[in-house]
């Protein structure tokens, strides 16, 4: 049911279109669709890290006012002043955690949107084009990347403006100390930066080894049944160990990289608190500056490590931000197998015929036709027949003399559904499952269950349609999977159905069961069945081979005479 299931017009709810030219440009652009948050960030930033920087050169000042004999007004006015920015930074401080939190909100949320659009596009073909553990770490960890670095920016704005603020005060009353912190502190920021280029080296060979074993550990939890039936167990669970190692060791030397950024982090701006404090303190034996100015002058260096600490998680994050947005774009960057033509042509109402000039085959509309073809290449028939997104012969497969590139993709997608052993069920409710989410007539339920048999599946279960389903439905037979899915087929009542082998998990009596009741529902409507089953041969209106010929002594129903 891939068709049904990836159609456009399921997609998350609009938004721009991502510029994925590369990991920056993919950053900016979600900047720029939406700055009020950031810019709200930053503003707070600012104001919750300036009275931080302030507050000791205030205290500074009112030590002289104390040593003065003008008495205890300027004293007590210095001190209310230093109360007054710490109830500024507290009220600074509780906005800046909603800003911040704002501002990764919007970027977790419009990552994981145009994430889950790509998927809905690209559609059936993901699983060609992408390992299903790169999706999975693109929607969990490289998220969570993006969106710290969006939650950073408010404090690191805030730093910034702080240091300056810092270095200007202290120039003010010394220039040479202000001299120092002007060369200092950057030169501290910057001594960090060799380490970035290992760190993302690092992190990018990590994020690949999660990607390896995040598809490994899928493929043995959905295939676990078989790997037990087969022996494979052991040796599988041996090759996911070897990979998980693997992801150890890398995430073991970008741990030891980051290790030693946060070193150099304290390390560096601690240098320059040291080299500042004294040169002040030579200064205040000298008689240059006052107790008041030596204080203030310590304190303004000790907060100079705050900004600095700052700017090295700003970068170490935005490292992994980068890291983690090359991979988005990665994925946003995979091309669907079809594109919406410039001037689709509509197809025909009613019933409509499906036709394949590669092949040969024919399904006239209205009619059951058996299509013959050997198992390995029965697969690929159904992509060829089963409408936009699964193949790559569009131009050769008409619907209602329409060729298929020539095609809106979205109403090829609302009358043709291709239904094969490579669906799967969901996790949810099974009312939920069989109707995709939409409310569906009871009676049509009723109908669609009972014509795949899987009326009893349902009512073995605890709740009846009300039950849930593991994903994948693991809990569930195959043959018991395969009827679910098969009523689901039926129930989306498309004008074209093409089933790949649809019984070929049942008993003979039960396929017999399904192949009456699916005959005398789908009358009236196009339906291709991909099987050798003699059951549903014996159904078909019309039974034809691979090569488009008819089948030996197969009898054409509808025209009443052997074909």
């Amino acid at each position: 049911m891939s068709n049904r299931l990836f159609d456009a017009s399921v997609a998350p709810a609009a938004v721009p279109e991502a510029d994925a030219r590369g990991p920056w440009a993919y950053l900016w652009w979600l900047v720029r669709i939406r700055p009020r948050p950031l810019v709200l960030a930053a503003v707070l930033g600012a104001l919750w890290m300036v009275p931080l920087a302030l507050v000791p050169l205030v205290i500074g000042r009112a030590i002289d006012e104390a040593g003065q004999d003008a008495g205890q007004a300027g004293l007590y006015l210095w001190s209310l002043l230093a109360l007054g920015l710490g109830v500024l930074q507290a009220l600074a401080g509780a906005g800046l955690i909603q800003a911040a939190v704002g501002a990764e909100a919007h970027a977790l949320s419009v990552t994981h949107r145009v994430l889950m659009r790509q998927v809905v596009r690209v559609g059936a073909t993901l699983r060609s084009k992408a390992r299903s553990g790169d999706v999975a770490a693109s929607a969990a960890a490289d998220v969570e990347s993006i969106g710290n670095a969006f939650e950073v920016v408010g404090r690191t704005v805030g730093a910034v403006v702080a240091a300056v603020l810092v270095a200007v005060a202290l120039t003010v009353t010394s220039p040479v100390l202000g001299l120092a912190v002007l060369i200092g502190v950057p030169a501290a920021v910057l001594g960090i930066g060799p380490l970035l280029r290992p760190l993302q080296e690092r992190d990018e060979e990590q994020r690949e080894q999660m990607g390896i074993a995040t598809s490994q550990a899928g493929d043995i939890v959905a295939g676990l049944r078989i790997l037990r039936g087969i022996g494979g167990e052991a040796v599988f669970a041996e090759r996911f160990r070897r990979t998980s190692q693997q992801v150890r060791r890398a995430g073991e030397s970008a741990g030891r990289m980051e290790a030693w950024l946060q070193a150099a982090g304290v390390l560096l701006p601690g240098l320059v608190t040291v080299g500042i404090v004294w040169f002040g303190a030579r200064l205040a034996l000298d008689g240059t500056i006052t107790a008041g100015e030596l204080v203030a002058f310590y304190g303004a260096s000790a907060f100079l490590t705050l900004p600095v600490s700052t700017a090295t998680e700003a970068a170490e994050t935005l490292s992994l931000a980068k890291v983690a947005a090359g991979r988005v774009c990665t994925l946003l960057q995979l091309t669907p197998a079809t594109v919406r033509p410039d001037h689709p042509e509509p197809l025909p109402a009613g019933a409509l015929a499906l036709a394949d000039t590669g092949t040969g085959i024919t399904a006239e509309a209205g009619r059951l036709t058996v299509v013959t073809a050997p198992a390995d290449r029965a697969g690929g028939l159904a992509d060829r027949l089963g409408g936009p997104g699964t193949g790559g012969a569009a131009a050769e497969v008409r619907l209602g003399g329409v060729p298929l590139d020539r095609a809106d993709p979205a109403e090829v997608s609302a009358r043709l559904l291709r239904s094969g052993p490579a669906d799967i069920l969901f996790s949810g409710t099974v009312r939920e499952e069989l109707t995709a989410g939409s409310a569906r007539p009871g009676p049509a339920l009723d109908q669609a269950l009972f014509a795949a048999d899987a009326a009893d599946v349902v009512d073995a279960l605890p709740g009846g349609l009300d039950a849930r389903l593991d994903e994948g439905g693991r809990a569930l037979s195959g043959g018991q999977r395969q009827r679910l899915i098969l009523a689901r087929a039926l129930l989306a009542a498309p004008d074209v159905l093409v089933l790949e082998d649809p019984t070929a998990s049942v008993d003979a009596h039960t396929e017999a069961r399904i192949v009456a009741r699916v005959a005398a529902l789908r009358a009236g409507r196009t339906t291709v069945v991909l099987t050798d089953s003699p059951l549903w041969q014996g159904a078909a209106d019309r039974v034809v081979r691979l090569d488009g010929q008819p089948v030996p002594g197969s009898t054409d129903r509808s025209a009443g005479v052997p074909s």
